[in-house]
């Protein structure tokens, strides 16, 4: 299988994530980034979504984690993102960035974890 890639980039959303009270009470805005490896040649023959991602249903699933139940730890938050799209999407490969880019930490900065999950032959 050749490995084809779809790339989203700077979905912003709000969310409750964080280990201080202030991060669960307030919120703050998380950007995530995605790859996701696939074959791209079916789609590309047929020019049908069905043999492809559909984008806007990657992106809902996205926003109903990163706005839904919050995490202490961001690592939580990407594993989980990770999890839904190769379980619910014909990927092989996700790769899954979530910034923080006001992070407290006393200074302006931005932290950002990412990681990358492959699907599980039977």
């Amino acid at each position: 299988m050749d490995k084809d890639t779809i790339f989203f980039k700077g979905m912003t959303f709000y969310g409750y994530h964080g280990v201080y009270p202030e991060e669960t009470r307030l919120g703050q805005r998380f950007v995530v980034d995605l790859e996701l490896g696939l074959d791209l040649a079916p789609a590309a023959r047929t020019d049908d979504l069905n043999q492809t991602v559909d984008y806007g249903r990657v992106y809902q699933v996205v926003k109903e984690l990163v706005e839904g139940k919050p995490c202490r730890l961001v690592e939580t938050l990407a594993e989980r993102i990770a999890g839904a799209l190769l379980t619910g999407f014909p990927v092989e490969e996700v790769r899954v960035r979530v910034t923080k880019p006001h992070a407290p930490l006393g200074v302006d900065a931005e932290v950002s974890v990412e990681v990358v999950r492959t699907r599980r032959s039977p």
